[in-house]
């Protein structure tokens, strides 16, 4: 078999695995998929180990690294924990309540890790939604997709957004100010549309469980004020021509000398799995680009009516792609074979990725995160309760973006 095939075969094979979240007979999960996908293409595929290192985008490692420290210094300040608790004390109406916990989350998504701010959130709100005797279940499905929405306001909302922005050599303010139409529409609609459908159902039908076993930070005032300052800084200087990687390397190197925080507890809230899955798939994906098959699938896809550029034709294979392997795999391989160059193209990939993961329980990490977190305090959360939210919030969200790029292109 010739390396181009085996490389095919390595490729399909990952993505599978990916799709189907694990290996029969083994214990991997997907990033264990895509760090052994990696492997093989190295291996079994011929890629030299320099060919390999080229294809990883380090600028977005690096990006990420940072990100996930200057979370964790706010996580260990105590901010998420605080933000949550007055969160929980807004509850005398609970449609007020829904509208503030759907925006503060999605604020605080768009410039913070958008799963640490589910994986804070989800207890306190759970919790207090139950001694309130009030069903949790659809607050606690309108935080994740209020995440998911408000994290594709940014480039940084979200790793496939800084994946996108880096490769695509995006600028910030502009994706920001091109976003923030279909954000807006969508998170109004996700609103109305998990409001009227569960309006009627808010009468708890589960007892009240223990406290939640996950850690809580106490408040600590001069480092919380320490990490705003330094994220508004941040997102100040995105708007200039520095390099992001090397402003949020910045950042978290000014967290990691800190004289409250150890360095050990800092790294320990990093998502090194986030990181390691990143590698494989570019590595995965870089090498499948090499062969030569991507394009020759695209040219194949174009000559039977199937532009996959065209907003409508990648808006649904963006979120398709979403809920079958993952947010992460979908954008590392859709962007190998979309036009980049093209300029609503990597906009519309990044939201559409952004807003597909609100579809079902799978299409985020940031879902799972919230359901797990749910089962631990006693909450059910079945698919079919995420779905029945979760679809028509997407579609909505999706049909709003078509409309945007057709109104502004």
């Amino acid at each position: 078999m010739s390396p181009d095939k085996i490389i095919l075969v390595i490729f399909a094979v990952t993505y599978v695995g990916i799709a189907v979240g694990h290996i029969p007979g083994l214990k991997l999960n997907r990033v264990g998929i895509a760090l052994l996908g990696g492997m093989g293409m190295i291996i079994l595929g011929g890629i030299p180990t320099t060919g390999a290192i080229s294809f990883i985008n380090g600028p977005t490692i690096c990006l990420l690294f940072g990100f996930f420290v200057i979370s964790a210094q706010l996580r260990l300040s105590g901010f998420y924990d605080q933000v949550a608790e007055r969160l929980a004390a807004q509850m005398a109406n609970p449609a007020r309540f829904l509208l503030i916990l759907m925006l503060v989350t999605g604020g605080l998504s768009a410039f913070l890790n958008h799963d640490i701010v589910c994986y804070a959130f989800a207890p306190i709100t759970g919790l207090a939604l139950l001694r309130k005797r009030i069903n949790p279940v659809p607050f606690l499905i309108a935080l994740t997709i209020a995440s998911n929405i408000g994290a594709g306001a940014t480039l940084i909302g979200n790793p496939q957004n800084m994946m996108i922005g880096q490769v695509a050599h995006l600028d910030f303010g502009r994706y920001l100010f091109w976003s923030i139409g279909p954000v807006v529409f969508a998170m109004a609609a996700a609103y109305g549309i998990i409001w009227r459908m569960s309006r009627n159902n808010l009468q708890a039908a589960v007892s009240i469980p223990n406290a939640s076993g996950q850690q809580i930070y106490p408040f600590n005032r001069p480092h919380t004020v320490k990490g705003i300052l330094i994220l508004i800084v941040v997102i100040g200087l995105f708007f200039t021509s520095i390099p992001k990687e090397v402003i949020v390397l910045a950042a978290a190197g000014i967290h990691l000398a800190s004289t409250k925080f150890r360095t050990e507890d800092l790294l320990a809230l990093v998502e090194w799995p986030i990181l390691v899955l990143f590698i494989g798939l570019f590595i995965v994906a870089g090498a499948f680009q090499s062969t030569g098959y991507g394009e020759q699938a695209i040219q194949w896809l174009a000559q039977g009516g199937f532009n996959l550029n065209a907003p409508a034709n990648l808006v649904l294979t963006t979120a398709a792609l979403t809920n079958v392997v993952g947010n992460s795999a979908a954008v590392m391989l859709l962007l190998k074979v979309v036009h980049l160059t093209s300029p609503a193209v990597p906009y519309i990939l990044a939201l559409a990725n952004s807003f597909g993961g609100s579809l079902i329980i799978i299409g985020s990490v940031s879902n799972i995160i919230v359901v797990q977190q749910a089962r631990e305090m006693g909450i059910h959360i079945s698919f079919w309760d995420f779905a029945r939210l979760g679809i028509p919030v997407t579609l909505a969200a999706l049909a709003g973006l078509l409309a945007w790029v057709a109104l502004v292109g």
